[in-house]
């Protein structure tokens, strides 16, 4: 089994900092992935309301003989549902589609700061961990700016940023203001979705000198940046490398080479959180 480090929240609770994405894992192929995910040493499984798959990560939870309270589950709030009411009926309603009696990390998915919702989705989500719903609390694809008005506002930091971040878009200021903050940045999309960064000739390089793939160099240099990481992967063999990553250490020379490839358009769909909006 491998041993996946663990991160302590500021809230006390306790998160892997290597978790299993879900994205378009749906159905019985779903529940057939994420089942393998856990028999392969996963522990963290990151679901959203929006995926249409808490049924079936909740399912597959059921079927392993992995007593629940080893797993730490993650879904998120969709932007059409930010208001205080419609956020707490959204919160119950996605456990009652998992079949789970708690959440450990619930997220609000974006900001959607047109709609100027979010502050109240955040109480939203005070309010459910106080009921004992989630345990932990936090942010997707927040920006420094939103999450300042969110602690202004209510006095409670997030618990995890969840952000975009590869190589082409790094975002160290992020990552520096949630360092500074006590909040945890987790990485989506931790490979690019095995865009070009694949190919980097620079990533290439180092991987090589360290009998490692590209994706484990990737993903190496995203954890001794501070940051968790959470990579989909559909076949047996993708979700076993991807744990195959805490037997090498990369240089500050090779973090500071890697982190170098950063574009000032390298996000994947132009997806800025100042205007982008997902309901």
């Amino acid at each position: 089994m491998r041993m996946i480090p663990n991160y302590e929240l500021h809230d006390g609770n306790v998160i892997p900092l290597l978790g299993f994405g879900t994205y378009k894992l749906n159905g019985a192929q779903g529940v057939i992935s994420v089942d393998a995910a856990i028999n392969n040493g996963y522990r963290l499984l990151d679901s959203a309301f929006n995926y249409e798959n808490e049924g079936a990560v909740g399912e597959a939870v059921r079927r392993s003989p992995v007593p629940r309270e080893q797993l730490f589950i993650t879904s998120k709030l969709p932007g059409r549902h930010h208001k205080y009411d419609e956020a707490l009926a959204t919160i119950q309603e996605s456990l009652y589609r998992s079949g789970l009696d708690y959440f450990d990390l619930y997220l609000i998915h974006w900001p959607n700061p047109k709609q100027g919702h979010y502050v109240e989705a955040w109480q939203a989500l005070i309010q459910a961990q106080k009921f004992g719903l989630v345990k932990s609390i936090g942010v997707s694809n927040f920006l420094p700016e939103h999450i300042d008005r969110l602690i202004a506002e209510t006095g409670v930091t997030p618990a995890v940023d969840q952000v975009e971040l590869h190589p082409y878009w790094s975002q160290p200021d992020v990552v520096r203001y949630n360092n500074d903050h006590h909040i945890l940045t987790q990485a989506w999309s931790p490979l690019g979705r095995a865009n070009a960064v694949l190919q980097e000739p620079v990533i290439q390089e180092i991987a090589t000198r360290h009998n490692k793939s590209v994706a484990q160099t990737i993903l190496r240099w995203e954890l001794q940046l501070g940051v968790g990481v959470i990579p989909k992967a559909n076949s047996i063999h993708h979700q076993l490398t991807n744990l195959d990553i805490f037997d090498f250490e990369l240089s500050t020379d090779e973090i500071k080479r890697i982190s170098a490839l950063d574009r000032p358009d390298g996000m994947n769909k132009n997806q800025d959180p100042r205007e982008y909006e997902e309901f």
